[in-house]
């Protein structure tokens, strides 16, 4: 399978991302960014690695999501034979308020 990150999910992985890097050093966000990739390669390999995302469920397709290094969330869709990143925020910040924001 192959991933597809939106617009928006890319922005907000590297918001995250340079707060990662701001509040905690280089170091935070390095290990950050690794772990993005190692979920998305796995990902790739077990698409349905995510839980169904409630926050999403008036939606006609099922969204999933996987909680990385504790504070971040990754939600994503699946259509045939690709995997679209759809959002990412801060586990900290509003969950309805960050899903609004999720368009695809």
């Amino acid at each position: 399978m192959r991933v597809e990150w939106t617009d928006y999910a890319d922005m907000r992985r590297d918001q995250v991302a340079d707060y990662i890097r701001d509040h905690f050093g280089a170091k935070y966000k390095n290990r950050f960014i690794n772990d993005v990739r190692k979920i998305t390669k796995m990902l790739r390999r077990n698409p349905n690695i995510g839980s169904i995302d409630p926050l999403f469920a008036d939606r006609p397709v099922a969204y999933r999501s996987i909680i990385i290094n504790g504070l971040s969330k990754m939600v994503y869709r699946i259509d045939d034979d690709t995997i679209y990143i759809v959002g990412f925020w801060d586990t900290r910040q509003e969950p309805a308020v960050q899903a609004a924001q999720v368009k695809e």
